[in-house]
């Protein structure tokens, strides 16, 4: 072997183990990463040992008493806000249409700042990716998040997707609806678009919707006749005196004082139908404050009617429901009612009401 030889031998075997060591380098840097992003234990209102069971609520069901726990992990969502300006108090963050809670921020930073006028009429169209809202806020030159006014000027656009409705979880397609959008509302604004990862977006979106999914209660009560089925046109005449609003979706509801349904009501019958047997009070536990007292309201109605109309109050298995079983279910409502209170998503809240309505 020529001195040429043994010259390329040692320096292809030096080549390759600064190759090797490189590889192990860039391994462990990764290693490193993911024990950063997800080795820290988040700690979790709703599974602390003081934060009460859930109550075993089910659609349209009454919920049973064995005292079994439902509750659920709210994530740490902050992986999904990379860069957002922060807000200065909690009680902005839970007024404002962007909230750091339920919605995913995605920012825009400006060059210099923008117009609200010039941002309202790039954004005018864009309310919704899928079926889950799109909302914005601008970060104003104190720093401050606000609602897009046209007259001031913004350093930062916060795009915000609601991370759940009441009935899905943000999805891929969604967010990438979402992404491509902004990216071409970022061109026009001449902004910065610091995107987070679609996996931490997705992963939040659905550890919120199991949340979601476990404390989407609706309980009911139903006046059964103990004789004649009742004629419809007497039916509402009566409902009519106990202040029961006809409303879009065709039932009726018990309104709270202040816009809002405390619990609904529906007849149990089709258009043509003439008579109905037995009616049902339904009320949206979620979307319903505690302060109104929902639950004893609707109890205390159904009782009425029932005296009122010759029935009895019965639940969706026909059995009679007591004074004791009602206080029962109470007792968990309420239990219900702190979960949602320490997680907060309070019952009857904006939060709950954009979650849930």
């Amino acid at each position: 072997m020529t001195e040429l030889n043994i010259s390329l031998w040692g320096v292809g075997i030096a080549v390759i183990l600064v190759v090797i060591i490189y590889n192990f380098w860039q391994e462990y840097k990764a290693k490193k990463n993911v024990d950063r992003a997800f080795g820290q234990h988040q700690d979790d209102v709703l599974m602390r040992a003081d934060s009460g069971a859930a109550p075993n609520v089910a659609l349209r069901q009454e919920p049973s008493l064995d005292g079994q726990s439902n509750a659920a992990v709210i994530p740490n969502y902050d992986v999904v806000h990379p860069a957002v300006p922060p807000n200065t108090s909690s009680v902005e963050a839970a007024t404002l249409p962007v909230d750091d809670l339920i919605d995913c921020i995605i920012p825009l930073e400006f060059e210099s700042p923008v117009s609200g006028e010039k941002i309202l009429s790039e954004i005018q169209s864009f309310h919704c990716v899928g079926n889950k809202p799109v909302h914005f806020v601008g970060t104003n030159l104190e720093d401050q998040r606000e609602i897009l006014s046209p007259t001031a000027s913004y350093t930062h656009l916060l795009a915000g997707v609601q991370l759940v409705t009441r009935h899905s979880a943000l999805t891929e397609v969604e967010y990438s609806e979402l992404v491509t959008k902004l990216r071409q509302i970022a061109d026009n604004l001449n902004a910065f678009l610091d995107i987070p990862d679609m996996k931490y977006a997705i992963d939040a979106a659905r550890e919120l919707h199991l949340f979601v999914s476990e404390h989407d209660a609706q309980l009911s009560v139903n006046v059964k006749s103990n004789g004649a089925p009742w004629a419809i046109s007497t039916l509402l005449a009566t409902l009519e005196k106990f202040g029961f609003d006809s409303q879009i979706n065709g039932r009726l509801a018990m309104l709270d004082g202040e816009g809002g349904a405390l619990y609904s009501l529906s007849t149990n019958c089709g258009v043509s139908e003439q008579v109905s047997n037995h009616i049902t009070l339904l009320l949206d536990v979620p979307c319903v404050a505690p302060a109104r007292g929902g639950f004893n309201a609707m109890v205390s109605c159904a009782k009425l009617l029932a005296t009122r109309l010759g029935g009895s109050v019965v639940d969706d298995s026909n059995q009679l429901l007591t004074d004791e079983t009602l206080n029962q279910i109470q007792e968990q409502v309420d239990g219900f009612y702190s979960e949602m209170q320490a997680a907060e998503i309070s019952a009857g809240s904006v939060r709950a009401l954009r979650v849930f309505g």
